[in-house]
């Protein structure tokens, strides 16, 4: 057989979380993800990320010594991801740059290009606020802060309008 089956991209992900009432509020209210499905009863609950019935997460209420620490990233728009700082702030979520400087500048991926800002959730789990990049890819500049980028860009002449 020679037919792939390619994933066009990833429908839900789960987290396993020690308060599920915790985590619940800071999905719900800290990050404006819509609770679509609850069961206390199981101790789990499930949120969509963006449009309903597009992508999930599902969060499970596990002992302490049952939770691995994941990491996963919200896609955002360029714009949203600029004012992801102030927004998190206002919610009393620390972010930091990718190499783990709290309230550090977003970080570009110059292979991609994305760029990208960190925090936690109640439970230590990694989540990524990531916007893609209008221009081609640099590789050669690695991880650089995003004014370091559109410095580059500006001097080069490459930045678009975004």
């Amino acid at each position: 057989m020679n037919h792939w089956v390619e994933p066009s991209g990833i429908y839900e992900t789960h987290l396993h979380v020690r308060d599920l009432k915790t985590s619940v509020a800071f999905y719900r209210d800290k990050l404006g993800l819509t609770l679509c499905y609850a069961n206390p009863d199981r101790s789990l609950a499930f949120f969509w990320v963006g449009q309903a019935r597009q992508q999930m997460l599902g969060l499970w209420e596990k002992p302490e010594d049952q939770i691995v620490r994941s990491h996963f990233a919200f896609s955002v728009s360029l714009r949203d991801l600029e004012l992801a700082p102030a927004f998190l702030a206002e919610r009393g979520i620390i972010y930091r740059d990718f190499f783990g400087n709290p309230g550090g500048e977003p970080t570009v991926h110059s292979w991609v290009p994305s760029v990208s800002l960190y925090f936690e959730d109640p439970d230590g789990h990694s989540l990524e606020y990531i916007a893609l990049l209008p221009e081609g890819p640099r590789p050669e500049l690695g991880a650089i802060p995003l004014s370091r980028w559109r410095e580059l860009h500006r001097q080069t002449g490459k930045q678009r309008d975004v």
